[in-house]
């Protein structure tokens, strides 16, 4: 069963939307960052890539058919999927990068759902090979040429 994000935010997490960034930071990672804000905050958008995403499911052991997304236990989320997967592809990173980023970078944490202080969840390598594997470079182009559709992103804005 892969959610595509939580619906309830657990204490401590910070709105994405809320997430704050420094707007005269000319860093790669958080010019990806805020245009997975753009996509999460702006609802046709998102429903559009989420859409694209549910394509993106591993194949079953067996080899013949696509797991299920709604039965079995849980997997990595979309949206995680979609933040850690556009980091790879966006960086060009490995996945040891990619695992830094994931358990030690605080704004990347935050933009993946988890709190500040009291969240000790962390992600192994391997969890993110499995999962990160299945995004693509056709898929995020895809999602590229979706957003080219919706209208692009806006500038930096910082929430009041």
């Amino acid at each position: 069963m892969r959610n595509i994000i939580r619906a309830q935010m657990q204490l401590g997490e910070c709105d994405i939307s809320a997430i704050a960034f420094d707007c005269f930071s000319r860093d790669d990672i958080l010019r990806l960052l805020r245009g997975l804000r753009h996509i999460y905050t702006t609802e046709p958008l998102r429903e559009a890539v989420f859409a694209i995403l549910a394509d993106v499911l591993p194949v079953r052991a067996d080899g013949e058919a696509f797991v299920s997304a709604d039965t079995g236990r849980p997997g990595m989320s979309q949206w995680r999927i979609l933040v850690l997967g556009t980091l790879r592809q966006g960086l060009n990173a490995d996945y040891d990068r990619v695992q830094e980023f994931a358990n030690q970078h605080r704004l990347v944490r935050q933009m993946l759902g988890h709190s500040d202080w009291s969240d000790e969840d962390r992600y192994s390598l391997q969890t993110l090979k499995d999962n990160l594997r299945l995004f693509t470079p056709e898929v995020l182009e895809r999602i590229n040429q979706c957003r080219c559709r919706q209208g692009g992103t806006r500038p930096c804005q910082t929430p009041s």
